[in-house]
């Protein structure tokens, strides 16, 4: 059973940062795909940014040039660098990952972007 453990969301003025981390149990150089997904509230889940085990990475356009995933193998670890914060980017973050043909849920974490 792969678990995910996210951490750093918090309250953030517009404009500012925010690095989310996400702790997975299992070495994540196995690991088919990891990645971020958000839900606002009246939302649909949806995804922020995606990188695979190659190393290829996905944005959609709302988090293209603002926000930058990347990986710590050693640490086991998947970051999600939000930069230039807005409030529309309010939501609970997820980390995700696809291990075969199961997927996998952190618990998630809150990210408040307000004056």
């Amino acid at each position: 059973q792969l678990q995910l453990v996210e951490s750093g969301g918090g309250l953030v003025q517009p404009g500012g940062s925010l690095r989310l981390s996400c702790a997975a149990s299992e070495n994540i150089f196995s690991i088919s795909a990891m990645g971020w997904y958000r839900q606002a509230p009246g939302k649909q889940r949806e995804l922020v940014a995606g990188i695979t085990r190659g190393g290829s990475t996905n944005y959609p356009d709302s988090a293209k040039g603002r926000f930058t995933i990347s990986r710590d193998n050693a640490k086991n670890t998947v970051y999600l660098q939000m930069n230039s914060l807005k409030p529309e980017d309010t939501a609970v973050y997820y980390c995700y990952a696809k291990n075969y043909a199961r997927d996998y849920w952190g618990q998630g974490t809150q990210v408040t972007v307000s004056s």
